[in-house]
């Protein structure tokens, strides 16, 4: 998208610039068509870095019960244009979930820990409606906890786990509330096979 701003821009440049070239170039402007054209430094200066298009946010959710899950998951970002902001983060993601039987006794409890990084995309068709598309990579390890002390607790092998979230939201302030889903639908992601509510903060 910034590409396509920028080539719309220069193809206005350009022609305005051969518009009043033509006009002046007319008999009774004092320029006449076999004088050689007036040269300029058409040289443009690149768009500086600009810290106040900086966006600081991130992921944040927290549930406790039968099934634990912590996400704290800090991104930065920059707004290219009003309309498309991208950025990258690093995660950290802690889930659990107890397992019972048809009587109600636990039967032992799976735990699952995630450490990575992502990359993040936000287009903004309105200034509090929002797309987003996140791929992450994060390494993953867990192990299972059982209730019987006749049965030994188990380590689960260590992976990496690819997760794509694609969703669509809402902005309230500094707050985002969007509905996620992980098109990966990895085995082991750490946001399951359904669409589930995400919550973030910008500002």
């Amino acid at each position: 998208m910034p590409k396509f701003f920028l080539s719309t821009f220069l193809s206005l440049i350009v022609g305005v610039t051969y518009a009043q070239y033509m006009q002046n170039a007319r008999p009774g402007y004092g320029i006449s068509m076999e004088q050689p054209a007036q040269t300029y430094d058409t040289t443009t200066e690149k768009k500086k870095f600009d810290p106040n298009r900086l966006v600081f946010g991130g992921n944040l959710a927290v549930s406790f019960g039968d099934f634990t899950f912590i996400n704290i998951s800090p991104q930065v970002g920059y707004r290219f244009t009003p309309f498309f902001t991208g950025g990258a983060g690093i995660n950290y993601i802690n889930s659990s979930v107890k397992v019972r039987d048809i009587n109600g006794n636990d039967l032992y409890k799976e735990s699952y820990g995630y450490a990575g990084m992502n990359l993040f995309g936000r287009v903004f068709p309105t200034n509090f409606l929002f797309a987003m598309l996140q791929p992450e990579i994060n390494y993953s390890w867990g192990k299972i906890n059982y209730t019987s002390s006749s049965i030994p607790d188990s380590k689960l092998d260590t992976k990496w786990v690819p997760t794509l979230l694609v969703g669509a939201g809402v902005m309230m302030g500094g707050l985002m509330l969007s509905i996620q889903y992980d098109l990966a639908q990895d085995p082991r992601s750490p946001y399951g096979s359904n669409a589930f509510v995400g919550m973030g903060y910008a500002f």
